[in-house]
């Protein structure tokens, strides 16, 4: 059988969390849109829009109609080997967790790279354009918020549950009261002289 794979990442520019790479593979001529109504770039999507379409990815998943994965990486992670080497193990891992080179073609977004045994086309905003890459944005996207929702629990004073580690002035504030906690990417926040100069780019 050959297969037609998307991937996508989101998480690129929290200041806590993990980024998250969702890489989908489906059967050649498999109709995504009709299997998936509504299917866009996880950011247009509401977030019960993206949990339908992401448990009905899992279904179909476990069903054998389509394989999918998604791989995340740490703040310790990013901290230590930068947000750019973070995104590509993520994508060479889920990539090869999904598919062989011999019956697979790669359609990337952005600037994403697949390992390069791989036949791929990488495009700009296909998380809009190729519906593949649609529906890896949302699993991407649904299991990073996802899990910043679980981790919440651990960090209840910075309300990870509600902007999932975005700037958002609630974290800022949350950051200027307690400090960095071990979901911050220390590298991303100390890019900033101070919370205030964070707290202006707003």
């Amino acid at each position: 059988m050959q297969w037609l794979v998307g991937v996508d990442e989101a998480g690129r520019g929290p200041l806590a969390g993990p980024v998250s790479v969702g890489v989908v593979a489906v059967p050649y001529r498999f109709d995504i849109k009709r299997a998936f109504p509504g299917v866009d770039d996880s950011k247009k999507l509401t977030e019960a829009a993206r949990e339908e379409i992401y448990i009905e990815a899992l279904t179909r998943a476990r069903a054998g109609d389509i394989k999918l994965c998604a791989r995340l990486a740490g703040a310790l992670y990013i901290d230590r080997y930068g947000i750019v080497r973070a995104v590509r193990r993520g994508v060479w891992s889920g990539v090869r967790h999904v598919a062989e080179p011999e019956n697979s073609f790669i359609k990337l977004d952005g600037l994403l790279k697949a390992p390069p045994e791989y036949r791929q086309e990488t495009i700009i905003k296909g998380d809009s354009l190729e519906p593949v890459i649609s529906l890896a944005s949302v699993v991407a996207k649904v299991r990073r918020d996802r899990l910043m929702k679980k981790l919440a629990a651990q960090y209840p004073q910075y309300g990870f549950e509600v902007h999932k580690g975005y700037g958002t002035r609630m974290h800022l504030e949350a950051i200027g009261e307690f400090g960095l906690c071990g979901l911050h990417r220390r590298s991303f926040c100390h890019l900033h002289n101070s919370i205030d100069s964070l707290t202006s780019q707003e």
